[in-house]
């Protein structure tokens, strides 16, 4: 949208003059101002501009004031402008330019076409020191990337320590009494589980805050591939939009890789595990998931030579994440998670 031109910068020698009345109020302005004539040329800077770079008026007019921006800016500074300038739109820029001790600082520029009955008088524009929040985004990508790395290699040593712990497991169980090896089969599997589950947090889009639906779906197809393949299946259904903390994922992810080995280790191999996991995400409420175990029933009562560690195990797995825990996962009973109060996680923009 175009400015209308102020009556008193119409007065003077030129239709491009600036009238003293707006030179007062533009010089008392705490931000930098500008204005350009119609073919783009400077014509006017105010008292703010001028303190800024430390130059006089006539150092900036025409062009002269470009000689103070970034060598790195100046032709896509010079790029979108023009395009501006051909379209007659306003625009917004930001840019590096000189300061009066030196150092560069980051501006945000807004400029609007000056407009007086159609015709077009050039652009008006202000701007101001945006070199705090331009330093603070650097320091938080950088933040971001070194967070990215020591993740990568936090999970690249604990997935190896876990393919240790596998190993040996595997050995001691095929050496242990033909009673105990279906304990030391179900530590394996479960220790498997807990290797799936951090991969899947690792390949998390945003690791500062994760989908949990899209988390859980992931996840339920590892664990369906991992042990018995064709006869697990988990359903994750739900609404709403529903991201949670990294830990809070962790906890929750152990807790289902947990309700379906213990429907394994109650079913023999040719019976189908099914589980139902319902996520309730209602705006300003905390999120609430409802599990329910086809084969609950038989979990509940457990196999004989396998020990009954589930509702333990998935206590302790949300007592980390302060999430509240009932029931067993039966069609009775169902296995209700209450995550605690919602917190202010959004996802990053993918810019």
């Amino acid at each position: 949208m175009a400015a209308e031109i102020p009556s008193e910068a119409t007065h003077g020698s030129g239709p491009f003059d600036l009238g003293d009345g707006f030179r007062r109020f533009a010089d008392h302005v705490p931000l930098m101002m500008w204005r350009t004539d119609h073919h783009g040329r400077s014509v006017y800077h105010n008292e703010s501009w001028l303190q800024f770079t430390g130059r006089s008026l006539d150092d900036e007019l025409d062009d002269g004031w470009r000689r103070g921006l970034h060598p790195d800016d100046f032709e896509r500074h010079a790029r979108i402008v023009a395009a501006a300038f051909e379209a007659r739109i306003p625009f917004t820029i930001e840019y590096r330019l000189r300061r009066h001790d030196g150092a560069y600082r980051w501006l945000l520029d807004t400029g609007r076409p000056l407009q007086d009955g159609g015709e077009f008088h050039g652009y008006l524009g202000s701007c101001f020191d945006i070199t705090d929040r331009k330093n603070a985004e650097e320091e938080s990508a950088r933040a971001l990337i070194e967070k990215e790395t020591l993740l990568a290699e936090i999970y690249h040593r604990v997935r190896n320590n876990l393919q240790v712990m596998v190993s040996l497991i595997g050995l001691y169980g095929r050496a242990a009494p033909e009673a105990c090896r279906g304990s030391f089969d179900a530590l394996g599997q479960r220790v498997r589980a807990i290797a799936l589950v951090q991969q899947h947090l690792h390949e998390a889009p945003h690791i500062a805050s994760i989908d949990l639906r899209d988390y859980l779906r992931r996840l339920a197809s590892g664990l369906g591939s991992l042990r018995r393949p064709g006869r697990i299946g988990v359903m994750v259904e739900g609404a709403g939009t529903s991201l949670v903390e990294p830990r809070t994922a962790n906890a929750l992810g152990m807790i289902v890789a947990e309700v379906v080995a213990e429907c394994l280790d109650a079913t023999t191999e040719t019976v189908s595990c099914s589980i139902a996991i319902a996520v309730e995400a209602d705006v300003g409420a905390p999120v609430r998931l409802t599990i329910i175990s086809g084969s609950g029933e038989a979990a509940a009562a457990g196999k004989p030579g396998v020990p009954m560690l589930g509702p333990r195990l998935i206590a302790a797995y949300a007592a980390q994440a302060e999430i509240a825990v009932s029931g067993t996962a039966t069609t009775a009973d169902p296995l209700i998670l209450q995550l605690p109060e919602v917190r202010p996680v959004t996802a990053p923009s993918g810019s």
